[in-house]
């Protein structure tokens, strides 16, 4: 029978179970996504920097992230097919690979996905790694949302670093919050970039006394520290790529008549209303200020007075 044939992707899945139920429902389309995961993967030969690295970055992205401490033989830039597997398996919109060969030794390799298909990806090699037992001192809680500093004119003109800074942003955000208060600010990420390279340094922030409401602010530096140096990129189109930032028509907000804002964020709203009577004004309620039946009085004199008669 034509049509009675139905591929593997057009059946309808239909949960049996209510774990089942929630495990697709937390994956359905939503207005507000869900925070975005990460996945850490080793390659098929890894030097020991590049697995301390790994675990590292998983020590700042718990518990959004999940780590792979199996080897995988697989080439992202050759062959996406296994990442995009993983991704849909761990439900995770981000990833991060590492590998190691003479060609290109210390190898990291950092993307997203968009409807778990690979969107950006970029290498990056590792020069200088200090990791996080390399500093001896105490590090912030898990789960702390990072506060992300970028510095240098190359993340703002050249177009790979636009889209690496996009990376970077996407990656190590964290999950979206409401409020937040000032203890919970504990970790900088500052980003540089300069001759051809990137930075990555890790502080945590030390809440001093001053002797007044607001705190002193200390950085000090926990690891781990980076020195990258580009090397490919695989970037999806333009078209692509805006499709991947549109957000759907329910989000945006909606204009507002007669209100504005300045460069400062203060809302400014205008009025329309009917010019005013000040003769009808509501004064303070006191006795000289009392109004007076001047009409009356004036109607009352002259009923009085006599009437003069008319002189012909």
């Amino acid at each position: 029978m034509p049509g009675a044939a139905m591929t593997q992707q057009e059946r309808v899945v239909k949960p049996k179970t209510k774990r089942a139920k929630r495990f697709l429902e937390k994956r359905d389309p939503k207005l507000s996504e869900n925070t975005k995961n990460a996945m850490l993967i080793k390659g098929g030969n890894t030097s020991e920097i590049v697995t301390r690295a790994l675990k590292d970055i998983y020590s700042l992205k718990k518990p959004n992230a999940v780590l792979y401490k199996k080897k995988n033989i697989t080439r992202p830039f050759e062959d996406q097919t296994s990442v995009e597997f993983f991704s849909k398996k761990s439900d995770c919109s981000l990833f991060m690979f590492g590998s190691h060969n003479k060609k290109r030794p210390h190898n990291l390799i950092i993307g997203h996905m968009f409807d778990y298909h690979v969107l950006d990806m970029i290498e990056l090699g590792i020069e200088k790694f200090d990791g996080l037992r390399d500093f001896k001192n105490s590090k912030s809680a898990e789960g702390s949302k990072p506060m992300l500093i970028f510095a240098g004119d190359l993340f703002e003109i050249d177009n790979n670093h636009k889209r690496l800074k996009n990376l970077l942003i996407d990656f190590f955000r964290g999950p979206t919050v409401p409020n937040i208060r000032l203890g919970g600010l504990e970790i900088v990420l500052h980003f540089t970039a300069f001759a051809g390279k990137i930075f990555m340094r890790s502080y945590k922030v030390l809440l001093k006394k001053s002797g007044c409401r607001t705190p002193r602010i200390e950085l000090e530096e926990m690891g781990p520290s980076f020195n990258f140096v580009l090397r490919r990129t695989h970037l999806a189109s333009d078209d692509l790529y805006k499709k991947a930032l549109k957000q759907p028509k329910a989000l945006k907000a909606k204009k507002k008549k007669n209100v504005s804002q300045d460069v400062f964020g203060t809302t400014y709203g205008r009025i329309h209303m009917e010019k005013q009577d000040l003769g009808k004004l509501q004064t303070r309620k006191m006795k000289g200020l009392k109004k007076r039946r001047v009409k009356k009085v004036v109607d009352d004199e002259a009923e009085s007075s006599p009437k003069k008669a008319k002189v012909e």
